[in-house]
């Protein structure tokens, strides 16, 4: 502890175990993939970890089997934190498929006498939101 308080009160940059890297991870169909990247000072990326495992609980891009899925997902993240001895504690993901949809929706609030605030966009997101769906659907994301 003496070491990091003494290199801060020096100016030197201590660096968090997992806020210096990104990791992506790819769910396909035969196929998991997941690449850790260091987050550079001069904000490049390098890759310092790769996992990959087969994917046995995909069918067409969605899930058959999710515990065959889930174990794919654990053995590339290990691998990948193995190669980068790196904690994973998050990871980007996309979604793709024929399942996923996307739908537009526009809300309005009143907003009088005062500058917009964060509490007036929350309240119009969550006007936009309200947007009648199926019940075998859910929203999983809302871009603002």
């Amino acid at each position: 502890m003496k070491n990091i308080d003494w290199a801060k009160k020096n100016g030197a940059k201590i660096k968090s175990q997992y806020a210096d890297i990104i990791v992506a991870l790819d769910i396909g169909t035969s196929k998991i993939a997941a690449v850790v990247a260091e987050i550079k000072e001069d904000g490049q990326y390098e890759v310092i970890g790769l996992g990959s495992s087969t994917s046995k609980g995909m069918k067409k891009g969605v899930v058959v089997n999710i515990e065959s899925t889930v174990n794919a997902i654990q053995r590339a993240l290990e691998e990948a934190e193995l190669m980068a001895d790196r904690k994973i504690k998050e990871v980007w993901t996309g979604i793709s498929g024929g399942h996923i949809k996307s739908f537009n929706s526009h809300g309005m609030v009143a907003v009088q006498g005062h500058e917009v605030t964060q509490v007036d966009i929350d309240r119009v997101v969550e006007t936009a939101r309200a947007i009648p769906i199926p019940t075998d659907q859910q929203i999983i994301h809302v871009l603002n």
